[in-house]
């Protein structure tokens, strides 16, 4: 028996890998060593840094951190109003870099626009201005239909009865409803929005991520939120994290919460914060072993720990492989060796096709250091109290 893992169809974590294997998906948005200056010369500044990000049909993504760290840019060029500088980025299956004005007035049809301005004619009614983004993506069909569309979109985000007023007429919530309704009328496949809800009550935001969220499930529209409100995390399959122009994490939320879950019931990581076990989380990896292949061998030093999240493994030792454990979804392996710094004390090999999570010993090594400053923690604060 070979130590044969075979490639991971997704790095990350990824409950949906097999849906997407199956199906043949591509991925909405591709980038590549992706990088934006702005400025010229001495004055020239990086904004964004090297940034690999792949997002799939029907995700919702949020796209998180501190004002100038390079959301906005991004969002900006996926959505092709800036020319890719340097790097490479594909949307909905089209290259950027490369692209004429043609292609990206094409392309930008299929896209939806929410920005943080909401950019609204003030001489037209809330339809009418929605109505413009149907006649841009769709100047053959009738003006009728346009109106229609656009009502039912404005009954959509809970402004029905406010269709036929002016933007003068409408509060800083009920514009910025309009400008959703009119980024999202032409069954956009890919959904761009800046802030979306900043000016909404708590009821009216709901009310759009609900939209949002029937969208990406039912049309598998991507949709790709730049946002500092908290109240609509909950949303977001993914949480991508910008720092100085780097994603610093991206985290694929509900599994996350199941991964982290599993490794709490593993004594190294028991007294770990939900956030400690969130970033951890995210430096794990994905491999994929066929049945009766080996994982590790009895002997070999050891360098990952490792997390079953699909399958079945046989742990045995010796060379009449005597069989010790049956381990399953949840179980775990491979901590020892990265503990004691001795060879690997027996091997495991895949009873079924197995899905595992990987965490390398530079990575294990941080999660034992923290593990031990919170021991030391929770000991000065005893310590303090007597």
């Amino acid at each position: 028996m070979g130590n044969a893992a075979a490639a991971s169809p997704a790095t990350r974590f990824d409950p949906n890998w097999k849906r997407r294997l199956s199906q043949g998906l591509s991925p909405a948005v591709m980038a590549g060593s992706l990088q934006h200056f702005y400025g010229q010369g001495e004055l020239k500044k990086q904004v964004l840094h090297d940034n690999t990000l792949e997002i799939y049909p029907g995700e919702i993504i949020i796209m998180t951190g501190p004002s100038g760290s390079g959301k906005t840019t991004l969002l900006t060029l996926i959505g092709t109003l800036r020319r890719v500088q340097q790097g490479e980025l594909s949307v909905l299956g089209r290259p950027l870099h490369n692209a004429t004005n043609a292609d990206l007035l094409n392309l930008r049809k299929e896209i939806g626009f929410i920005f943080q301005a909401h950019n609204l004619f003030d001489s037209l009614s809330a339809t009418q201005n929605v109505r413009m983004a149907l006649e841009l993506a769709e100047p053959k069909a009738s003006q009728a239909a346009h109106t229609a569309r656009s009502k039912d979109m404005l009954e959509a985000v809970g402004l029905g009865h406010r269709s036929g007023h002016k933007p003068k007429q409408l509060s800083g919530g009920q514009k910025q409803r309009v400008a959703i309704a009119r980024g999202l009328v032409h069954n956009p496949r890919l959904v761009l929005a800046d802030e979306p809800t900043a000016a909404l009550d708590e009821q009216s935001g709901r009310t759009v991520v609900e939209l949002f969220r029937r969208m990406a499930k039912e049309n598998q529209v991507t949709i790709i939120i730049v946002t500092h409100d908290n109240r609509i995390l909950d949303v977001a399959d993914r949480i991508v994290n910008l720092v100085d122009g780097r994603i610093r994490s991206d985290v694929l939320v509900q599994e996350a919460a199941i991964v982290s879950q599993m490794l709490v019931r593993c004594d190294v990581f028991k007294h770990l914060t939900p956030r400690s076990l969130a970033e951890m989380s995210d430096h794990l990896r994905t491999e994929t072993i066929l049945s009766g292949r080996n994982i590790i061998r009895e002997g070999d030093a050891g360098d990952k720990f490792y997390l079953i999240r699909q399958g079945e493994v046989r742990v045995f030792r010796g060379e009449e492989h005597k069989e010790v454990a049956i381990l399953r979804e949840g179980d775990f392996f491979g901590e020892m060796a990265l503990l004691t710094g001795q060879p690997r004390n027996a091997s495991v090999e895949a009873v079924t096709d197995t899905i595992l999570y990987a965490l390398n010993q530079e990575q294990f090594r941080k999660a034992i250091a923290q593990q031990a400053s919170f021991e030391a923690e929770i000991r000065t604060s005893l310590f303090d109290r007597q």
